[in-house]
Parts: structure tokens; sequence; C-alpha cells
């Protein structure tokens, strides 16, 4: 089993450095999230220059900002500059971000169809087929060079029409706020929808898993939370995903957060939800939850995900005594 870290959006430690003493720590990915503020592909460019065989990925690029031309150069380029390490994450993201940040139109036609088209024609481009045609809703592509590149393409699906698009095209499954006791249930899911598909492709699957490490279970619990809340509270992907396993719940932390009470939202996040969502107490009880994650048979490589709401005793703390260096 790989371990992979996904690495903090906000840390006072610079990202090659950080991306050194991830890899000195063992772990075997090291992926990046992009919301707003920086650009994973210039701060993973960065990283390459500093780390010598550990992996590289986007978790995730959303398919609305770039075109899938974009995204396969972007990519053979990353890969090229990684000595082929890079693996692209690339997901939905959500309306809010769609529409408030990018001025994109979330509905035309739909995200899952984006998602599909953005994939497959990525795909191409990266592939080795000579050159490429590709005629759909919404890319309509003509005569231009595949690129030959070998990279792996994951897509952080959660809702069964998103699943299928990992089961029918995708190499791995970035899967994110799918409560841990669902994720094999889901997996047989795309599983069976391969085979439909007619593929006969192992699909890696890269779960988030939100953690937090400190001498206090109670404090570790708080900031798990919090990350809790905050998904639940901004994405209805993310409200459905949780909800399969608690639905009471997350549409109570949900309303919450939307009134604008986020205290409230993450006092309703139970236990049990910290338990099914995340890893979240001393070193010792953080690396059992951990292993018991990372033993469910679909599982693959699992991602230390670090809240940001963490504090940089709790960052550093986590991803040290979760690498498996520290085992």
């Amino acid at each position: 089993m790989a371990t992979d870290l996904l690495l903090p959006m906000v840390s006072e430690m610079d990202d090659a450095k950080l991306a050194a003493w991830a890899e000195e720590l063992e772990y075997d990915g090291l992926w990046l999230g992009e919301l707003w503020g920086a650009s994973s592909i210039v701060r993973l460019t960065e990283i390459a220059t500093a780390t010598e065989e550990i992996d590289l990925g986007t978790a995730i690029a959303n398919v609305f900002s770039r075109t899938p031309a974009l995204l396969a150069m972007t990519a053979s380029s990353l890969n090229d500059v990684s000595g082929g390490q890079f693996r692209l994450g690339v997901g939905t993201s959500t309306k809010k971000a769609i529409e408030d940040l990018h001025g994109a139109d979330w509905d035309d036609p739909n995200p899952v169809r984006r998602a599909h088209e953005t994939i497959e024609l990525t795909k191409k481009f990266l592939g080795d087929e000579g050159r490429v045609e590709y005629d759909g809703e919404i890319f309509d592509v003509q005569d231009f060079p595949s690129l030959g590149a070998d990279v792996p393409v994951y897509h952080a699906a959660l809702g069964k029409a998103n699943r299928r698009v990992v089961a029918r095209l995708a190499d791995g499954w970035i899967p994110h706020n799918v409560p841990f006791p669902a994720l094999q249930e889901q997996y047989e899911y795309i599983e069976e929808h391969a085979e439909e598909a007619g593929r006969d492709a192992t699909i890696d699957v890269t779960p988030y898993v939100p953690s937090a490490v400190t001498d206090d279970s109670e404090d570790a619990k708080d900031v798990v939370r919090g990350h809790i809340a905050y998904y639940v509270g901004n994405g209805k992907g993310y409200e459905n995903a949780v909800g399969e396993l608690f639905p009471e719940n997350a549409t109570a932390v949900a309303e919450a957060w939307r009134e604008g009470d986020r205290g409230a939202a993450a006092a309703a996040v139970t236990d049990e939800m910290v338990e099914a969502l995340g890893v979240a107490g001393t070193p010792d009880e953080a690396r059992e939850q951990f292993q018991a994650i990372a033993d469910i048979d679909c599982v693959t490589r699992p991602m230390v995900t670090i809240p940001s709401n963490a504090d940089e005793e709790t960052v550093e703390r986590t991803i040290e005594e979760l690498a498996p260096a520290s085992y």
C-alpha cells in the first residue's frame, strides 16, 4: 500500500522544504489542491525540482477553468519535469467556485458531462494514437497531434453519474467526504460499470483522509469537525455524500453553515461522523484509525489530508506521525 499526502494549502514551511521533508518521511505521493490564491501547477513545478522519486499530483484541478488541451499540455510538461512521476487529478469542484470565482456556467450542459468530455479528450491528447479528432456536446477538436505522455488521470467523483465517468474513463478515483464505511460498496459500483463498459483496468482508489494528530483527542476531533462542516456547508455534492450515511446530521450541518453560524455547523458534526469521515486523536489512536482505512479492500493510496483550520503545530505533527517512516 502507498501512503500519500495532500500538502496543506497554508503552512509556514515553504513548498519545496515541505515536499522534501515528506519524501524523507517516506510518503509515496504528494498531491496539491487548488481553489484560489495560488496555482497548483506552478507550486508543483517547484516541488518537482526539490524531490527525486515521490509521485506528484493535482487534487484537484477543476474541469471548467482549463481546457482539455491545456490540461494535457500541463500534465505532459509536469510529467517531464518530475521524471515521469505526475498524476492528473481532476473534478467538477463546486457550483459556488465555478460560478462565483471562475464566472463559468455550472449547468452548461451539466458538470458530469463536462467531466466526462474533459477526461476523455485529455486522455486522447495524452495518448499516442496520432492526430486527435473529437466531436462532443462541449468540445469539438480537429487534427492536432497527441502528445504520447503516460500520465494517469484521476477523477474526484461523488455521485453515481460521476462514478460512472470513473468507471468508463479514469485511472484512479479520489473520493472526498465519502464515509469510509461506504467506500467499498461505492467502489463496487465503479467496478460493475467498468466491466459493463468493457474495461479491464485497475483503478486506484485514493481517498482524502482528513487527519489531525494532537495530544488531546478532543482537540483533534474539533479540527476534523471544522473540515467536515466547511465542505458539507459549501457543496451540495459533499452534503449528499455525507448524507448517504448521516442524512439528518448532514442537513443540520449544511443549514447551520448556510445561515452563517460556523460554530453551530461544526458542533453538529457528531463523533460518529468524525470517525466515519476522518482520523483524529493521539499519535497511537490516529495511526490505528488510519490503518483501518488503509485496510479497506478497495483503497490503494490513502491520502493524509490536513484540514485548513489546523494550526501549524498540528499540521507538522500530523504529517510526521502518520508518515510511513513513523510506523
